[in-house]
């Protein structure tokens, strides 16, 4: 059952051949069996089981609330969910217990579906590794791959990758492997060389690909679902910007912030996205006209499509196997049928050094609020009003906090205000208009990268610091949170290390069912194999 999609064990709880109660018991014996890589920040089982009981009540009295009812979904520690523990990775907000749910929580539980818990991320949901929590880093689960391991220490060689027109296959060295849980092997410490999970949503990311969850959803400000699905072998989907309702998603950049969606097929996004999207009276950004859901079709075709190839996405530093996966891929559509071209957007080469002053600048509006008066942690060291507001700063946030909240300050100065904060809102314009001027000329759909290559280790990936990482990790994807579209990412093949590589694509403001129709297509040509990365059966 770990290897089913949730449209797949919804059909199984339509039938009866499953119960909710089963499929929920299970996550919970994968949550535990995946403990070690640490995706929870907080579980919510016994809850779980007795939603999930009233899920088989319904479902067999022929009332389901939802094609999801039933269903184990989890939420990124930074979606406000009423009178569970609600962190965002920070001791900052460590006791906070919201008195309310946001908006997409309230939307997903109302239709059935079962929350499992809060997942792990970066304090604050800076970061791209999922590595600066204050509850520990979380491990990617291909870390735990036999394949993987063998590779890394050297007692197998390369994955063989074949990419044909038609297909790509893996040749696998002769002797047979043994099957390993994270419980069969040694547990992970800081001083073993596993992969990071991405970030900043790492968590739920691990959370659907290990099977403690079938959805997760996660906050997707600069890259931060689409980077950790890369790595995850999952699928990472970022709507519409004010397509979904940012209401009770603790803000990071309001102007950018998209709650968004982890699954393991595109027909369980949409299932999701049916859910969750919509005008929202708490949300001035939401779209006010009324959303129209779609299901995805079965008879798909690509004939008719134009994909753009943005040239300046060949950056340097682009792995061989991603790049191969990338032409691998652009072949699949221009076999097809579809018009596959190269496009420019000669803007990108800006979007990260912009993107990075006006993160910084909305994040020190946004974490004005924490002053150990209202919410949140409160020092001790109060002997003045200033005092207290400098002890609480400093004990509840981490460096990588402070340090975009002294960049944000220092941008937004009345001296500076003009020469970085406007002049990044400039530039963002005209990244914008790139997009609008490439859809414009008939090209429905981009296809890029959407990271350099597989998971990078977490031994490598420290050796720079976070703004350092972070620049590196999101470059293929701010960009699409710049001008606001849509984009999702679509695991493809392994690499020669036996690790998930993702291809991103990109389209038009709210054109997210041909987005992800054509992400559809896309998993159905590709096959990327259902390993389960925790057994790597």
């Amino acid at each position: 059952m770990v290897l089913l999609t949730a449209r797949e064990v919804a059909l199984r709880l339509r039938n009866g051949s499953l119960s909710s109660t089963d499929v929920v018991s299970q996550c919970i014996e994968r949550s535990r069996l995946a403990r070690v890589l640490n995706a929870f920040i907080t579980h919510t089982h016994e809850s779980a089981m007795s939603r999930a009981a009233e899920a088989d009540r319904r479902i067999s009295a022929g009332q389901p609330l939802s094609q999801l009812d039933g269903i184990p979904v989890a939420f990124k520690d930074n979606f406000c969910t009423k009178g569970v523990k609600t962190s965002c990775g920070s001791r900052m907000l460590r006791n906070f217990y919201p008195p309310y749910s946001a908006t997409v929580v309230q939307r997903l539980a109302g239709k059935g579906t079962v929350m499992m818990g809060k997942t792990n991320m970066d304090e604050f949901a800076m970061g791209s590794g999922s590595v600066d929590s204050i509850y520990g880093p979380s491990r990617n689960p291909w870390s735990r791959s036999v394949r993987y391991r063998e590779r890394r220490l050297g007692d197998a060689e390369p994955l063989r990758v074949q990419a044909t027109s038609g297909q790509v296959s893996y040749s696998l060295p002769s002797s047979t492997e043994e099957q390993k849980t994270c419980e069969d092997d040694e547990t992970l410490s800081d001083e073993d060389d596993w992969l990071i999970a991405g970030g900043s949503s790492g968590g739920s990311a691990v959370a659907v690909a290990t099977g403690a969850s079938f959805i997760a959803l996660g906050s997707d400000t600069g890259g931060s679902v689409r980077n950790p699905a890369s790595y995850c072998g999952v699928f990472g989907y970022k709507p519409t910007y004010g397509l979904v309702s940012r209401h009770g998603l603790i803000p990071l950049v309001n102007s950018m912030d998209a709650p968004s969606i982890f699954a393991r097929s595109t027909d369980d996004l949409a299932a999701a996205l049916e859910i969750v999207a919509g005008h929202d009276i708490r949300d001035s950004t939401t779209v006010r006209e009324q959303y129209k859901p779609f299901s995805l079709p079965d008879d798909l075709s690509v004939k008719d499509l134009h994909v753009g190839i943005p040239t300046e996405y060949h950056a340097p530093g682009l792995s061989q196997g991603m790049l191969d996966a990338w032409s691998w891929v652009a072949d699949l559509f221009d076999n097809a049928g579809a018009k596959v071209s190269r496009v420019s957007l000669p803007h990108t080469q800006y979007s990260i050094v912009c993107y990075s002053v006006l993160c910084a600048c909305e994040v020190a509006s946004n974490m004005a609020r924490y002053d150990g008066i209202q919410f949140g942690h409160r020092s001790e060291q109060g002997s003045s009003t200033h005092a207290l507001y400098a002890a609480t700063r400093h004990e509840g946030f981490n460096d990588v906090v402070r340090g975009r909240i002294f960049a944000g300050n220092y941008f937004l100065l009345k001296r500076n205000y003009e020469k970085y904060f406007v002049k990044a809102q400039q530039v963002r314009q005209l990244i914008a208009e790139d997009y609008r001027h490439v859809f414009s000329s008939g090209v429905n759909v981009l296809l890029t990268p959407t990271t350099f290559g597989d998971a990078p280790s977490y031994r490598s990936f420290i050796g720079a610091d976070n703004r350092t990482r972070s620049m590196q990790e999101d470059v293929f994807t701010q960009p699409a949170n710049m001008a606001g579209i849509p984009a999702v990412s679509v695991p493809v093949m392994l690499s020669e290390r036996g690790l998930p590589l993702g291809l991103q694509l990109m389209a038009d403001n709210f054109h997210d069912k041909q987005l992800l129709t054509c992400a559809k297509w896309l998993e159905s040509q590709v096959n990327f194999p259902r390993f389960d990365p925790v057994t790597d059966s």
